[in-house]
């Protein structure tokens, strides 16, 4: 590919500009930002990067083919849809847009146009989330009883979504892809403690098929930062810890599961496994430069990313649900059929 274009020059636009030109060494990158002292950091930082003060510039270059968009979310539906009618290939950061049928939209326009259209769901490149796809897939933790995520900070308060908008579409994509299936239905609660009419804390069940259920706590005013995933099956429990850079992985090996069942009056004989506790080997590549490289390879090979608009139009369609819920005190709210995009 000959160039990309960084579309926002925040913290992760910033980032976005240094794994890109480490990827591919030999790569065109321009920049573009709407706040000119982020425009002249980039440019003191980056001697090899082009600055636009102009999003055509960027837009209507010919050597620049793809995008990657790092802006409010408020701003990612018209952005991604200008840059897809500029014959942009688009990678945008989460959550894709704010309306389902914006998503949808956008979907249909890349594949009209035939350029790729990846959503950041960045978790989905980590080493140890696919390495727990590989327990889970291969049944070694036996049937998953239910998951739970955590993931709380002090401060970075968005000025565009709530905590869940921000935080939660994280989750959501770890617990989709863990399990292969969409949430039948979510029940959620929230409270707008710093100030009114955006939730900075709060709790989301989802109810998952085949009676598995998972929680997610998200907060942006919790002192203590914390990024955690545990899947309580009947014989491990797993745990990824995304701050513990020394065992991302711990492999707890224990657990409850019905052995056999004893009449037809329900009774059963329950049976207690209990065994070491394992921090497996993960590899330290960053998810980030994987993303990135990966989006790469589908621009030039033309093929389907893991992370589609398809993928990012289902979290949407489930952070709807999500609101609608709040809305209603955590009334549980059906996340629509169909919304797999089928």
């Amino acid at each position: 590919m000959k160039g990309i274009g960084i579309i926002g020059c925040g913290h992760w636009g910033k980032n976005y500009l240094r794994v890109f030109k480490e990827s591919r060494e030999d790569i065109v990158v321009s920049a573009y930002d709407c706040d000119q002292e982020k425009l002249k950091n980039v440019s003191s930082r980056y001697s090899w990067v082009k600055i636009s003060h102009n999003i055509e510039d960027i837009l209507k270059d010919e050597l620049i083919e793809a995008v990657a968009i790092s802006t409010p979310a408020t701003t990612h539906y018209e952005l991604v849809k200008k840059a897809l009618l500029s014959n942009k290939h688009v990678l945008v950061e989460k959550p894709f847009t704010l309306k389902s049928d914006q998503a949808k939209e956008l979907v249909e326009l890349s594949e009209e146009r035939k350029l790729a259209l990846m959503v950041s769901h960045t978790f989905l490149y980590n080493s140890a989330i696919r390495q727990i796809k590989r327990y889970i897939d291969n049944g070694e933790c036996g049937k998953i009883y239910y998951l739970k995520a955590t993931r709380t900070h002090l401060g970075l308060i968005r000025e565009d979504v709530n905590a869940f908008w921000d935080l939660a579409p994280h989750d959501i994509s770890i617990f989709n892809y863990l399990l292969g299936a969409m949430p039948i239905k979510v029940s959620v609660v929230g409270s707008q403690v710093i100030r009114e009419g955006r939730e900075d804390v709060g709790f989301a069940t989802l109810f998952y098929p085949h009676n598995v259920i998972a929680n997610i706590h998200v907060s942006w005013i919790d002192s203590h930062k914390e990024r955690e995933v545990s899947i309580v099956a009947a014989r491990q429990r797993i745990v990824f810890d995304d701050l513990n850079n020394l065992e991302k992985i711990r492999i707890f090996e224990k657990g409850i599961e019905v052995e056999r069942e004893i009449s037809n009056f329900g009774e059963f004989q329950l049976l207690l496994r209990d065994g070491n506790i394992v921090s497996p080997k993960v590899s330290d590549y960053e998810p980030l430069k994987k993303q990135c490289e990966h989006f790469l390879e589908c621009v030039e090979q033309k093929k389907m990313p893991l992370t589609d608009g398809k993928n990012g139009f289902e979290i949407v369609k489930i952070l709807e649900a999500f609101q609608e819920s709040l809305a209603k005190n955590g009334e549980p709210v059906k996340v629509e059929e169909g919304s797999s995009y089928e």
